[in-house]
């Protein structure tokens, strides 16, 4: 049994895929600037990075400005309920063809665990990379009105830790995006908004008799 629901607008496609390719586009340009790769100018690399910085701070306020006049800011409210069943359903369940305990509807498209961590990244991970790279691009305007604990040293290892945090969630919900009825399921439907749900517990129940 399934069900064809129009999840993720254009917008949020579009948001999801630019945003997907600016923080790659950060990712490499920054490890390059680090040092990581010779795979840029060091030059190049700088410039490529500061434009993709102010386009997906750019998309960010823009995302922002449309979570909160539509009201899909409520998709990220925590909560409680089931999160016990998901979790381990992603610890021991997805591993041992289990059904998913969670089913998407449009008023509730993200999971609990899926509520936290999206959560977690729009108001710790994003403000950390946000303002510490803020800061270390203005540093010679900004840093006499600074704590003297906060030197350069420091925000450019906030900046790196906010890339490390972003590059791990990166790996997570790549991986994740695949535990769906199938491994494309979920990529399908943020390719063409529509998703198929599945009632997993009916397709897996053995039958009677």
């Amino acid at each position: 049994m399934s069900e064809r629901l129009y999840l993720f607008t254009r917008f949020e496609r579009f948001w999801h895929w630019a945003q997907a390719a600016l923080i790659i586009t950060l990712l490499f340009t920054g490890f390059g600037i680090h040092g990581v790769h010779d795979l840029l100018q060091f030059g190049l690399a700088v410039r490529i990075h500061e434009t993709a910085a102010w386009l997906l701070i750019g998309l960010w306020v823009f995302a922002i400005f449309w979570h909160f006049t539509t009201g899909q800011w409520k998709q990220y409210l925590p909560t409680l309920e089931r999160i016990g069943a998901v979790t381990r359903y992603y610890v021991h369940g997805i591993f041992v063809g289990a059904p998913h305990p969670y089913r998407v509807t449009v008023a509730h498209k993200h999971n609990p665990l899926q509520r936290l961590a999206y959560l977690g990244v729009k108001l710790v991970i994003n403000p950390l990379i946000w303002i510490s790279g803020l800061l270390y691009l203005f540093w010679g305007s900004l840093h006499a009105s600074l704590p003297a604990f906060l030197d350069l040293e420091r925000v450019a290892r906030l900046h790196t830790l906010g890339a490390f945090l972003m590059l791990a969630f990166l790996i997570m919900h790549v991986y994740l995006a695949t535990a769906g009825h199938t491994p494309l399921t979920h990529i399908k439907a943020m390719i063409t908004g529509w998703e198929e749900v599945h009632d997993e517990a009916a397709i897996k129940r053995p039958p009677e008799g």
